[in-house]
This record gives C-alpha cells, sequence and structure tokens, in this order.
C-alpha cells in the first residue's frame, strides 16, 4: 500500500494512523477531520473542562512531536461528502478527490437532538466547541439547569453542573437510568448518586418539547405528563447516531454504523471502520478502551489486506460522578447476578461481581480503582480467547 487516507481526526482515527506507522506503513498518510482542533480527549469535556479545571491545550492527545513524526497530511476542518468504493477515493466538502489504496472510517457519532427550533441555552456535548459553548453559558451566573437524558454523559454534566453550584435536575424517560448497562440494583444504588449531592431525579417521563416565552432562548422543559420545569440552561443527552450519511450510495454495507467483521474489516476490500461508527462484530461500542484497541486490529487487517486478527478485548468503560468513580468491566446479560465481594454502597465505596452459573461474567466498582483493576485482570483471563 502506498497511500491511506484517515476519515475522522479524533481518538479513533488519531490511534489508527499511530498504528499504521507502528507497524511499519511507511507511504502517504492522509489524516481527514471535520473540526478545526487536531485530536483532544473527549472524556474530561463534561467533567474538568467543563468545571474550568482543565484547559484545551490539557486535552490534546498529540504533541507536536508526535504530529510531526507521524508524517501525516492533516486537513482539518474539512468534511468527508463521499465515498467511491470502486475507485478508492473520498471526495471532500472543499472538492477535492482524495485516491488512496486503503481507508480507515473513524468518522464518530453526532448526538441525537430533540425536534422543534434552535434556541440559545439549548446544548448537547460532543466536541470541545460544544462543551467550551455550554462552559460559556454556566459562567453567566446560577441557572437552572436541566439535563435530558440520565446516562453516563447527562451524569457526568449534572456531576460538573452542581460542583458549579447550579440547581440541577436530571430527566430521564426510562424507570430507572443505566439499567441497560449495569442492571436494576447497580443502577439504582449509582443513580442515587444524584440526590446525595442535591440533584433533583425525575424517572418515567420523557419530554414534550421546550417553552421560549416568545424569544429565541429556552425558559422551560414540558414534560410528557403535564409538568413544566423553569429551566436557563438546558443539556440534551440522549444518545447519538453514527456519522455514515456520507457513506450512503457507497455500497459500504451500513446498518446503525458501518458493518464489519471481528477485525473492523468491511466487505468492500482495503476499508476497515473503528470507534463509534463501527459495528464490530454485530455490535457498536461508544467507549475510549474500545476505540484505541479496535484502531490497531483494524491497521493490522489494513496492511494484510485480510482479517488476520480480530478484536476481542473485554469491554471496559468508567465514569466520574460526584467525586466517585465508576468502573465497569465485562459482558453482562439480562439475569446475570451482582454480588458485593468487598466495600459497602452505603459508602458509595464497593467491589460487586455479576455471576452467572457460577462463573463472573463482568465487574462493578466505585471507588475502588486498585481491586477493580485486579478483577478486570483476572476476567480478562478467564474469559478471553487468545487472538489470532
Amino acid at each position: 500500500m502506498k497511500a491511506i487516507a484517515v476519515i475522522g481526526a479524533s481518538l479513533a482515527g488519531l490511534y489508527a494512523a499511530r498504528a499504521l506507522r507502528s507497524q511499519g506503513f511507511d507511504g502517504r498518510l492522509t489524516i481527514v477531520g471535520d473540526e478545526h482542533h487536531r485530536p483532544y480527549d473527549r472524556p474530561p469535556l463534561s467533567k474538568n473542562f467543563l468545571t474550568g479545571a482543565a484547559s484545551p491545550d490539557q486535552l490534546a492527545l498529540a504533541d507536536a512531536e508526535e504530529v510531526a513524526e507521524l508524517d501525516a497530511e492533516w486537513l482539518l476542518g474539512t468534511r468527508a461528502t463521499g465515498l467511491d468504493t470502486g475507485g478508492r477515493a473520498v471526495t471532500l466538502d472543499n472538492g477535492r478527490r482524495l485516491e488512496a489504496d486503503g481507508v480507515v472510517v473513524a468518522t464518530g457519532a453526532t448526538p441525537r437532538r430533540l425536534p422543534g427550533p434552535a434556541l440559545s441555552g439549548v446544548h448537547t456535548l460532543r466536541t470541545l466547541d460544544d462543551a467550551q459553548a455550554l462552559r460559556d453559558d454556566l459562567g453567566r451566573g446560577p441557572a437552572r439547569v436541566v439535563v435530558i437524558g440520565g446516562g453516563f454523559i447527562g451524569a457526568e454534566v449534572a456531576s460538573s453542573c452542581a460542583t458549579l453550584g447550579h440547581d440541577v435536575t436530571v430527566v430521564e424517560a426510562a424507570p430507572l437510568p443505566l439499567v441497560p448497562q449495569l442492571g436494576d440494583e447497580m443502577a439504582l444504588i449509582c443513580s442515587a448518586l444524584h440526590a446525595d449531592h442535591g440533584v433533583t431525579l425525575l424517572i418515567g417521563t420523557g419530554v414534550a418539547g421546550l417553552h421560549s416565552g416568545g424569544t429565541d432562548r429556552v425558559t422551560g422543559v414540558e414534560l410528557r405528563d403535564g409538568r413544566v420545569l423553569l429551566a436557563d440552561v438546558v443539556v440534551v443527552g440522549i444518545g447519538v447516531r453514527p456519522n455514515t450519511g456520507w457513506l450512503e450510495g457507497s455500497g459500504l454495507p451500513l446498518n446503525d454504523g458501518v458493518l464489519c467483521d471481528e477485525g473492523c474489516v468491511t466487505a468492500v476490500p482495503h476499508i476497515v471502520a473503528v470507534g463509534d461508527v463501527a459495528r464490530v462484530g454485530g455490535s457498536r461500542a461508544e467507549h475510549w478502551t474500545s476505540a484505541t484497541e479496535q484502531a490497531a486490529v483494524a491497521a493490522r487487517n489494513l496492511l494484510a489486506g485480510s482479517t488476520v486478527a480480530t478484536h476481542g478485548g473485554l469491554p471496559y468503560f468508567w465514569s466520574d460522578q460526584y467525586g466517585v468513580r465508576i468502573q465497569f468491566a465485562g459482558r453482562r446479560l439480562p439475569g446475570d447476578m451482582p454480588r458485593i465481594v468487598e466495600g459497602s454502597p452505603e459508602d458509595r465505596s464497593f467491589l460487586a461481581c455479576y455471576e452467572r452459573d457460577g462463573a463472573t461474567t463482568a465487574v462493578l466498582a466505585l471507588n475502588r480503582p486498585r481491586p477493580f483493576m485486579r478483577q478486570r485482570r483476572e476476567l480478562a483471563r478467564a474469559t478471553q480467547p487468545a487472538t489470532t
């Protein structure tokens, strides 16, 4: 291969570029990103950056020396608009046709939004620019903040807003947040963190619409049960959709992401996909660790021209809320029973193992990082097949 294009300049794209170089690719490498920023770390956006404890410079994933060592052409502020799979070329919004022998699709995902007109004071949180806009809005003074969606992003934003002294309400349509990830019992414990810190959690009701009082700025959130919450700032955290619009009509199989095998290889030769946009082996993983692990596997398979390695890493994610680090690893299925093996839920510090037929399937920890990492390693050894 003489030329490879990496489409997407965030975490997965950067790690794919690193892997290509470390695995011996010395040809022309082009990295295309629709943001004007070089790759940065997204997890701090809802935490340290939002509270003002971190600056944009501290979020950088690569310093100037590493950027130079990659020896890549960076096309930032540039959006891919199409993919010619036959000619193996990417069309860009500046009119350029970028030809390459191999393509890495790493275009990530976009937050889902509420229907209706755009209003000032309503935010989503995905990019550095999103976080800066929300940070600026919160800096105007004490605010009534309504967070729509009680998942990890919503909970982290609520935590940061509470830390900044705002009056925060979280609205969750499900009977309880985080049940798909943690199960009922553990989700209930984690949800109690909101009340511990004076944040109101409203469950079992969705949002009917936003109020603006005839202005261009949000003034309230109307719930489906008829209640109206006064709001100065609204943060919408209701999930994401993979950025695959530019691939429609390309012939690349799509279904809530780019369809790949277990090695991140698509049905089209010399095209791989990684990160939030990739549906690897039937599922999408919207987590930091998965994106980095997939990148190394995808690079190896792209250079080999076939699937010679698979991504078999143990699923892992973490979340920081209200001074509590929540860590989870494994593959929990409905019916797996959690068992507290050390610590106490009442102290918001414990380690729990999920079990099925006498075997551990997953592990959850609140503020128990060292025991968690030990149990995570043991679980990985017990459950992961050897990579090829």
